[in-house]
């Protein structure tokens, strides 16, 4: 039998009497039991890292593993998620070529940039590919705030315009998502990445950090594009900030929301559905005024978009001289 990290796989599940799942890559949710030579050695590595936080991450043989470990019915269970050596390219994860080429010219815009899906569709692996995208076309430093580590971002880029880019990669101080934000705003970073919005101090401080000259890049959980920014919305006004607060801010922050779904087996392919706001504020936007009223009526506005990018014409129409 081969050992772990030789076999192809996105997640990795053992049970409490120590069996080894991962997906089976013929159906598209079904598992299959695997016996890795080196089990006992990954295991151990699982349970000398364990810190007390459910949430972790470990390197093993130089992959790395975000890892959830959980006491279920009948003792330890261990949910991981296998990240990729390196960052994947962004024209390699099935986009439309069209949706690629106006994410990528983004780079030098502010504002947020939001993906949303559910678990395991693939949102950190995206929006990661995207931010290396902007490390390497622009250079700039990049500061993460990532609740465990997932994607190797770390590190120094050299941009093709003949700069540098750097990354730093840190985890919330104490928990403190809005600390930790407050944090990497006094780093004066070109890019804020947020590995993911779950609470009150990461949405409010995405949303202020959007309308400040940054570049914001996040994941969070919802069903459509609506829901993500109503998702965002309901985060921060839960805490200090009022609904109204938040979907003003939202309305000048947004660049723009991306939904995602995976289908497929083995080698799946994204599906998604997205929304822009014009990165020129200074014009006349649609999207801003609609999201702005707090009543996110968008479907129109997505299907529009959708359509007249498919067709390869511009998204934003340039204003007339008269």
């Amino acid at each position: 039998m081969s050992r772990i990290n030789d076999v192809f796989y996105s997640d990795i599940y053992i049970t409490p009497d120590k069996m080894v799942f991962v997906p089976d890559a013929s159906t598209e949710n079904g598992l299959m039991q695997i016996h890795p030579d080196d089990f006992s050695e990954f295991y151990d590595l699982l349970q000398r890292t364990y810190q007390g936080n459910s949430s972790y991450s470990v390197i093993y043989e130089g992959y790395f593993f975000r890892v959830e470990r959980s006491i279920s019915m009948y003792g330890i269970t261990y949910c991981m998620r296998k990240m990729p050596k390196r960052v994947p390219d962004l024209d390699m994860l099935g986009f439309p070529p069209d949706l690629i080429k106006y994410l990528t010219g983004l780079g030098k815009a502010s504002g947020l940039i939001l993906l949303g899906g559910a678990t395991g569709s693939g949102k950190t692996t995206t929006i990661s590919s995207l931010l290396r995208e902007y490390l390497i076309q622009h250079g700039g430093f990049a500061y993460t705030i990532e609740d465990p580590f997932e994607m190797p971002l770390d590190g120094e880029y050299q941009a093709v315009n003949g700069s540098i880019g750097m990354c730093k990669q840190t985890q919330p101080i104490n928990d403190d998502w809005g600390a930790s934000l407050r944090s990497a705003l006094r780093s004066r970073p070109r890019y804020i990445f947020v590995g993911e919005i779950r609470n009150p101090e990461a949405a409010s401080e995405c949303l202020r950090a959007s309308t400040s000259g940054h570049l914001v890049l996040s994941t969070i959980h919802a069903n459509n594009v609506t829901d993500a920014l109503d998702a965002i919305v309901k985060h921060a006004s839960a805490g200090p900030m009022s609904e109204v607060l938040a979907f003003d801010l939202l309305s000048r922050g947004i660049l723009g929301v991306i939904h995602q779904t995976l289908i497929g087996t083995g080698q799946k392919r994204p599906v998604v559905q997205y929304l822009f706001a014009n990165p020129n504020t200074t014009q006349g936007d649609q999207t801003r005024n609609i999201i702005k009223t707090g009543k996110l009526n968008l479907a129109t506005t997505i299907e529009m978009q959708m359509t007249r990018m498919s067709q390869g014409r511009p998204l934003f129409e340039k204003p007339s001289n008269d």
